[in-house]
């Protein structure tokens, strides 16, 4: 058997000699007991068991009267068989023949020892025989023997016996048989069923050595696999094998086991019994061949063991290198994705979502621990005495040294953010201080500053608020740009430069107002009566372009100085708070103008770096199936309006009116946001987007893009308030009031469609209801007239909740599910449930129990519906806008009857119900996207002279590339406020 060693398996084959000779005798041997059995069981000749005094095995010739038809090749046979079965030591003294023929004549003598003399296969050393008993053949053996004696040719001892008694005095009785007067019990069916047995265990044995030689020599030249599933087939495979040449190999021993027990039969069945001599070769033979073959069966296992050991070890290398190639891969992965985190971004909120990002990333990403774990699986085959340990032992170290350096990165890479949020902070807060210290500048009562007072208070206010700049102030620059050199670009480097200059112009303000202030405290105290300004003073913007409104150069700074401070102090006092309030609305402005710069400017970015990578021939193949020929046309309109208002920004709520036509698109936009996200997982790993990302070494995701004109829609209302609240005694506050509202009612809109294409269940067409008015959550009894009984004996006490939908022709009611998504995406969903006809319903604006309670009844309260708003503001509302609903409905219906009274030739039923069905047909149907388009505010003279704009034709109704096709509007900048500017307007569906 050949046991392996080394990586390819040397081999050493296992010495055979192990196993008996007997068995080596079985190839020489020219015949079995189980060949010749028919010529055996004649019983001419046998080995009765017995030995002469020297040891020799005794062959007996027994009385056989047909021995002269025995043929020549039986008679070889059966004494070939006979002289190979003793011992070879038994058979170099040689054997004893004990020929009875006593029975017999003379010629039968005679034919007997001419055969042996003339074909005896092995030794002679004597030839005993038991002449004829009677007198005449006695008298003739006697006579002829002596006169033919040279004939037999016998070189041993011929004797001639006449009577058993002298048999004995040559072989003992033990060592002669029962028909020899011996004691032997002698069994020749016996003796040839153990013969056959012994060999064929021998045969038995010797096959299945040869067997587990040939296999271990295959297993020896057997080359170690380079794959997992080839090593494992590999082990499989000879795992069978080894298993069948077990059970064959416990056959055999069961077998020998059997046999031993059969030749221990007579002993264990008397103790006394003696077995004779070939008896004890046979079981020591069947012994040996037990032994050996137990020896054999440890041999086997020991070498099965290593040779087990040797291919379990390379399976487990196998899965070492495999999972070492995939967790290098990933540790470079990680490596190169870390490396698009360097970003330090361009807010607080920004930065911190990039951190988080970052941390979500490191906790989806186990790589670290699964390169550390592995790294200690080859320690643990090193400890092992794993044969490979050269090629492990490298890649455990270089698996720790990459994770290490993997780790590494990532902390410095948390580091980073969290410096640059740190420095964002900063600025947040100093942005914050300074934006608080010019609200307080502008809202300190010009009267009351006029008294002693009133001036002392104020001073205690300004103090108050610089004794904060401790923890909100700015340092100086080089500190700044020494302690954060690290995260700062050219873009913070710029932010941090303008918040800086804002803190510096706010601390120069109030070094002026507090000039201004301990000037008048320090005047004696004195009745002070507040002067108001004339009417010319204030310089009034025109009603036309507001690119025409003049600069007030007397009142637009700090710098004017308060020249006669007795007699126009109260003047001064209110030209401060002007210009305070003037320089808050110009704070306001330039945020709306720089914000919407880099909104426009991100967004046309993304949409020239995807959607015209549509068109390239060589990004096609990476196109995923669910983005081919989903190209949309790009509507892109240019019209520059902000910048009119630079000067004026008080005006510039006219702006958001003259394009809040356009402004709608948002709510379409918002309404096919979840199409959009839904087309985003499906193709956010695809090998197209990041090829358009990897081009435009954007650090964000297309998906943190998309979000931007969602937060964009909501900032427009934020910025309008804070223009709204420092331009309230303002020439264009009705028109910032106004377009506030109209922002909001947008928001509202947007917010309404996100709950309506959330409903599910509902199997008509939505859009056959009307526009949708308002939508709430209720909680809502029932109460039926219907049926055998009054249903509303059986109304629940406790009640449903329900989410109400109105719309201009239907009430639905739907019950509201768990939320789904997650972040941004997160929505809830509503089954529709029941719908009601605003045709067929009433109100009732009290419910007894709760001024909260309101009733919805239908077909003459046949089906009323109590419903209980959260409070009493919202029931109000409800109620007026259903009341408007129905008031509308009675209108126009009075309007069909009366124009159906005039058609004498038609019934008035028919007609007043043909024409309410077409006054309903018409007030449903939707107005054209080309009514609206040409509904849209035209620009002034001069603006349209300035303009350098596009206007195509939009189409919001169809939803664009979901990704790819970003929805832009308005590009609100401008830089100069010197220029007279003109509209900048964009629109991207």
């Amino acid at each position: 058997i050949a046991v392996e060693g080394g990586m390819r398996g040397a081999t050493k084959p296992v010495d055979l000699s192990i196993l008996h000779y007997e068995i080596m005798q079985l190839d020489s041997s020219p015949f079995l007991a189980a060949d010749i059995t028919p010529d055996l069981q004649k019983q001419f000749a046998f080995l009765s068991g017995g030995r002469g005094d020297n040891g020799s095995p005794i062959i007996v010739f027994p009385e056989f009267p047909a021995f002269g038809g025995i043929t020549d090749g039986e008679f070889h046979n059966v004494l070939t068989y006979l002289t190979s079965v003793p011992s070879l030591s038994s058979t170099g003294v040689g054997f004893i023949l004990v020929i009875d023929r006593r029975q017999d004549r003379w010629a039968a003598v005679k034919g007997t020892l001419l055969r042996i003399a003339g074909s005896f296969p092995g030794n002679l050393r004597l030839v005993l025989v038991l002449r004829p008993t009677t007198l005449l053949q006695r008298t003739l053996s006697d006579i002829l023997f002596k006169f033919n004696k040279d004939e037999f040719k016998m070189k041993v001892p011929v004797i001639m016996l006449s009577s058993i008694t002298e048999l004995h005095s040559y072989i003992e009785r033990s060592q002669l048989t029962l028909e020899l007067g011996g004691t032997q019990d002698y069994c020749h069916e016996k003796w040839i069923s153990h013969r056959t047995a012994i060999e064929g265990f021998a045969l038995m044995v010797k096959k299945t050595a040869q067997i587990l030689q040939s296999f271990g020599t295959v297993l020896a030249e057997t080359e170690l696999p380079n794959e997992i599933q080839t090593t494992t087939i590999l082990l499989s495979t000879h795992t069978d094998k080894k298993d069948k040449m077990k059970a064959d190999l416990l056959v055999a021993l069961d077998q020998g086991s059997r046999l031993l027990e059969s030749i221990n039969e007579p002993v264990a069945r008397d103790p006394d019994h003696s077995m004779n001599q070939d008896e004890l070769e046979n079981l020591a033979t069947v012994q040996r061949l037990l032994s050996q073959l137990d020896e054999t069966e440890r041999a086997f296992d020991e070498f099965w063991l290593r040779h087990q050991t040797k291919l379990e070890q390379c399976l487990q290398l196998r899965h070492f290198e495999h999972n070492y190639r995939e967790v290098r891969a990933l540790l470079d992965q990680v490596s190169e994705k870390l490396a698009t985190f360097s970003e330090v971004g361009i807010s607080p909120t920004h930065a911190d979502h990039i951190f988080c990002e970052l941390t979500t990333y490191e906790e989806r990403v186990c790589v670290l621990e699964r390169a550390s774990s592995l790294a200690g699986d080859g320690d643990d085959l090193i400890q092992n005495s794993h044969y490979a340990e050269d090629s492990i032992q490298p890649k455990c170290r270089e698996l720790r040294a990459v994770g290490e350096n993997v780790r590494g990165s990532l902390r410095a890479k948390k580091d980073h953010l969290l410096k640059a949020m740190e420095l964002h902070h900063c600025l947040e807060r100093a942005s914050k201080w300074v934006d608080d210290g010019i609200y307080l500048l502008a809202s300190q009562p010009v009267d009351k500053c006029q008294s002693h007072e009133g001036a002392e208070l104020a001073l205690k206010e300004l103090e108050r608020h610089l004794d904060l700049a401790g923890q909100n102030q700015l340092k100086e620059l080089g500190t700044i740009w020494r302690e954060y050199e690290a995260v700062l670009n050219q873009q913070f480097r710029d932010h941090v430069g303008k918040v800086f200059q804002k803190q510096a112009s706010m601390q120069e303000m109030f070094d002026k107002r507090k000039v201004s202030l301990k000037k008048l405290a320090a005047k004696q105290t004195r009745p002070v009566q507040p002067v108001a300004p004339r009417p010319e003073a204030f310089i009034k913007s025109p009603l036309g372009s507001p690119g025409q409104c003049p600069h007030n150069h007397s009142s637009t700074g700090e710098n004017d100085q308060l020249q006669n401070e007795d007699s126009n102090s109260g003047h001064a006092s209110l030209s401060e708070e002007e210009e305070n309030l003037a320089v808050l609305r110009r704070h306001v402005m330039n945020e709306l103008l720089e914000t919407e710069r880099a909104y426009v400017e991100e967004l046309l970015c993304v949409l020239q770096g995807y959607a015209s990578e549509m068109d390239n021939a060589a990004m096609a193949h990476l196109i995923p199936a669910p983005l081919q020929n989903k190209k949309e046309q790009i509507n892109i309109i240019f019209k520059y309006v902000l910048e009119q208002y630079t000067d004026c920004p008080q005006l510039v709520g006219r702006c958001f009116l003259e394009r809040m036509t356009d402004l709608q698109i948002y709510e379409k936009y918002c309404h096919n946001k979840p199409r959009s996200e839904s087309l985003w997982r499906q193709c956010s790993d695809c090998a197209f987007i990041q090829e358009c990302q990897k081009k435009l070494e954007h650090k964000l995701g297309l998906d943190s893009y998309l979000l931007k004109p969602v937060q964009r829609i909501t900032k427009y209302q934020l910025l309008l308030k804070e223009m709204l609240k420092y331009s309230k005694s303002c020439e264009g506050a009705d028109d910032l009031q106004e377009a506030l509202t109209s922002i909001l009612g947008i928001l509202k809109a947007v917010n309404d469609s996100m709950h309506l294409i959330a409903i599910t269940g509902y199997e008509g067409n939505m859009s056959d209801l009307g526009k949708l008015l308002m939508q709430g959550s209720f909680s809502v009894w029932t109460e039926h007239k219907k049926g055998h009984a009054k249903v509303k004996d059986l109304a629940r006490f406790k009640p449903m909740q329900r989410h109400l939908f109105l719309h201009q022709k239907a009430l639905l009611f739907c019950k509201r599910r768990e939320e789904y998504g997650e972040g941004y995406e997160k929505a809830p969903s509503y089954s529709f449930k029941q719908s009601l006809s605003m045709s067929a319903v009433g109100i009732t604006e009290n419910a007894k129990g709760d001024h909260k309670k309101f009733e919805i009844w239908c077909n003459s309260r046949e089906e009323v519906y109590i419903v209980q708003a959260p409070t009493a503001e919202v029931k109000n509302t409800w109620l007026n806008e259903i009341r408007k609903v129905l008031t509308t409905q009675l209108e126009a219906c009075r309007a069909t009857i009366s124009s159906c009274s005039t058609l004498s030739s038609c019934s008035p039923f028919k007609s007043g119900q043909k024409s309410l069905k077409r006054g309903e047909e018409k007030k449903a149907e939707p107005s054209s996207p080309d009514a609206n388009a040409s509904s849209l505010p035209k620009p002034t003279t001069k603006g349209r002279e300035r303009a350098d704009f596009i206007s195509t034709r939009l189409n919001p109704s169809i939803v664009p590339l979901q990704i790819f096709l970003v929805h832009v509007f308005y590009k609100l900048l401008c830089t100069s406020l010197a220029m007279n500017p003109c509209l900048n307007f964009c629109l991207f569906h």
